[in-house]
């Protein structure tokens, strides 16, 4: 976007734009906030605030932490609650209860198949081995498990203690059952135990009765008929149920210890109220306050000195280039709508960036790469021009190197500040040449690869780099790229409309053939769309060589004529040669009809809701200038009746406005040449000198150039222009007629 003309001094446009968008007063009181900005944003991390506290009163205000604290002692508070909240561990010990239920099967049915020992010795083994059996599995199963990560020794000393505990004692007399017992009926038996076992042991058991109570209901359901077998089985089944369900000591001990561990350590963070108003200054707060460094009997005014001094010179390397370093009158000065839309960029980037720094956190430390600092320094070269855009790289390079310094020993960050720098200029470099909306994200994608390049290698610079911070921060520094373009995509649009900025991207965007409105003029009116291409042409350089927007030239030229397309035919170059319709109408309808183009192309255009810019172009290209043809036609139809002529010349101008800015005047004078050059046989230079000038002596002796900016000298370096395009590019075309001779073939626009 090229800013906009002022005017020259005295000039109706200058007189008119003599209020806030030239205001000196104005322009002092947005230079002034930007000292302001840059003074919050830089006091916040250089001035320290100190307060006058005294113990065992009561604080007069909120004070809040200067910086990120941990505060040790609520730290140590929350990990004790935190291991209290830690309940005991009980684990649980699959100990196949049935695998022992199984072996004391086989014990029996191997002693009752020995007939040399007599039945009173098998009971009395059986009241041996039977608990024998159960106590050497539990000791095999601790010897297995002792030393495993899986059970601790604590635990398994658990398990003995309960074990022992809750062992079930067999009743005497099924001592005696036993020897009697067959091995068909030791099989049985031993199927229905072990299915009973299974079932009741399946879940956890930290108290083995619970689950002994209901063996005499599940044996008494099977298919066992003899009750001698039921009871045997019931009483072994209730020797091998045991609990499985154990107290861990050293896992719970390990449980509250790793909660301590991760219980995060209680943050003070910057801005948080630490003392609130009124509240009573206690020998707590007061070391708080004394570890923050926040009481200091005296204040030290010398950093308010400092930031104020620094924001002064940043606003004037502001100032000095865009107002001081503009050469002595130059056409093109900064407005203070331009002024007004650069404080915004640049508070909108400078508090994105203490919005990311805020965000800062031990879990995130490379989280301050996120913040799209090539925001401001992109939007600028969109919106203003690439030069200042340079300039808000550097300046945000410092900013950043400071508001995202989370290490409050230095005053600057380099690694934040070399990688702002790196992302600011490698944005102004991929932008500012921009086509297309497209090429915002390609420049994001850009600044996003510059970006990790130099985190990355200003991470393996590092004496002992930390890899996963640097993978972090290389990908925080990516993501802030693409963050980046979204921004200044989303942004756009807000400050076309709401500044009337009609930046390059839109005026490329509107210049592509596939616009609905640049193909309905090729479709149906092919000759007036190659009247408007040559039109551009012409007015583009035209434009470029008096300073003014040569793109918006260009684009405007490819509308100007839009509204011929209402009725093609009655405009020759789209006849073809064939009949001209106006040879058949009244003179006045004929110039109602060619007249009416301006207006109803204006109307398209705000149908279409083109720019305000376009839409001035072409309502105001034609001015309020005078159709001669057809007024010498209706006074020479007049004078062959014998009648006086009922209209005057004002009845054969078009309504204006006249053009109201450079561009608008360049394209109305770049449509009268690009059509009279067409009207010439062969042309000589002298004779494309002599038509220009004397088509610019035209409108400046008809007062259509009066409300626009162009000086006199610009208007030479016009025709100068002019002339240069056209040698070479003009076609045979039909000549204007005389001012006293009619002529009935002419260029009728």
């Amino acid at each position: 976007m090229r800013p906009k003309n002022n005017g020259s001094p005295g000039s109706p446009l200058s007189l008119k734009r003599a209020g806030w968008e030239v205001s000196l007063w104005i322009r002092w009181l947005l230079l002034l906030l930007f000292v302001l900005l840059f003074y919050a944003s830089l006091s916040s991390r250089f001035v320290p605030e100190t307060y006058n506290i005294t113990l065992g009163e009561k604080s007069e205000r909120d004070i809040k932490a200067p910086h990120q604290y941990t505060d040790e002692n609520a730290t140590l508070e929350a990990q004790e609650k935190a291991a209290e909240s830690v309940g005991p561990i009980y684990p649980i010990v699959p100990l196949r209860n049935e695998a022992l239920l199984d072996q004391i099967f086989s014990r029996i049915e191997q002693l009752n198949q020995d007939d040399s020992i007599t039945e009173a010795d098998k009971v009395d083994i059986y009241r041996r081995d039977i608990p024998g059996l159960v106590d050497r599995y539990i000791e095999g199963f601790i010897s297995s498990a002792s030393g495993s990560e899986t059970y601790s020794d604590e635990l398994l000393a658990e398990m003995r203690k309960v074990t022992d505990e809750q062992m079930y004692k067999v009743p005497e007399e099924t001592y005696y059952k036993l020897p009697r017992l067959t091995s068909d009926q030791i099989a049985d038996m031993k199927t229905v135990g072990r299915d009973v076992v299974r079932q009741l042991t399946r879940d956890p058991l930290m108290e083995a009765d619970s689950a002994r109570t209901k063996v005499s209901e599940l044996v008494n359901a099977s298919t066992l008929s003899l009750k001698t077998q039921r009871e045997i089985v019931q009483e072994l089944a209730r020797l091998v149920i045991l609990p499985n369900k154990f107290y861990d000591k050293k896992a719970t001990e390990d449980a509250k210890v790793e909660a301590k561990k991760n219980t995060p350590p209680v943050l003070i963070k910057q801005g948080d109220v630490i003392v609130r108003k009124g509240e009573l200054i206690t020998q707590d707060i007061y070391d708080l306050l004394t570890d923050l460094e926040l009481l200091k009997e005296h204040r030290s005014y010398w950093p308010q000195l400092g930031v104020l001094l620094l924001s002064l010179l940043f606003m004037l390397a502001i100032y000095g280039y865009g107002e001081l370093a503009a050469p002595a009158g130059a056409a093109q000065q900064r407005t203070n709508v331009q002024w007004l839309m650069l404080f915004l960029i640049y508070t909108l980037n400078i508090l994105i960036m203490h919005l990311i720094a805020f965000m800062h956190n031990d879990k995130w430390p490379g989280i301050g790469y996120l913040a799209p600092v090539a925001l401001g320094s992109m939007m600028v070269t969109l919106l203003i021009d690439v030069n200042f855009g340079l300039l808000s790289a550097f300046l945000f390079s410092l900013l950043a190197s400071v508001i995202l310094n989370v290490n409050q020993d230095n005053l600057f960050d380099f690694h934040y500040g070399a990688i702002a720098g790196v992302v600011s200029f490698t944005a102004v470099m991929a932008i500012h040449r921009a086509s297309r909306r497209s090429s915002i994200l390609k420049a994001g994608i850009m600044v996003s690869l510059f970006g990790s390049i130099a985190v990355l290698a200003l991470g393996l610079i590092e004496p002992a780099p930390d890899r996963m911070q640097l993978v972090q921060s290389v990908a925080f520094v990516f993501a802030g790229g693409l963050l980046t373009a979204v921004l200044v995509i989303g942004l756009m649009p807000f400050f076309e409309v709401t500044f009337g900025i009609l930046s390059d991207l839109k005026l490329v965007e509107l210049s592509n053939p596939n616009h609905p409105l640049l193909r309905k003029l090729l479709t149906e009116t092919p000759g007036t769309y190659h009247h408007s291409l040559m039109v551009g042409n012409l007015s583009e350089a035209a434009a470029e060589a008096v300073g003014a927007n040569g793109l918006l030239c260009r684009v405007g030229s490819f509308y100007h004529d839009v509204g011929k397309t209402k009725r093609p035919l009655y405009f020759i170059e789209n006849q073809n040669g064939g009949d001209n319709p106006h040879d058949k109408l009244d003179p006045k309808v004929s110039a109602s009809i060619i007249i009416a183009h301006a207006q109803d192309g204006a109307n398209m255009l705000k149908a279409y809701k083109l720019p305000k810019q376009i839409r001035d172009i072409a309502e105001q290209h034609h001015g309020t200038t005078f159709l001669k043809f057809f007024y010498y036609k209706a006074v020479k139809q007049a004078k062959d009746n014998g009648e006086e002529c009922p209209y005057t010349e004002d009845d054969f101008r078009y309504p204006g406005p006249k053009a109201q800015s450079k561009e608008a005047a360049i394209i109305g004078i770049a449509d009268a040449v690009e059509a009279a050059v067409r009207s010439l046989n062969h042309p000589t230079v002298e004779q494309i000198e002599e038509l220009i000038a004397k088509i610019i002596k035209g409108r400046l002796d008809d007062g259509q150039l009066g409300e626009c900016d162009l000086t006199m000298r610009e208007l030479d370096r016009v025709a100068v222009s002019l002339k240069e395009t056209v040698i070479g590019t003009f076609h045979q075309r039909i000549e204007y007629p005389d001012e006293k001779e009619f002529k009935p073939k002419e260029k009728l626009s």
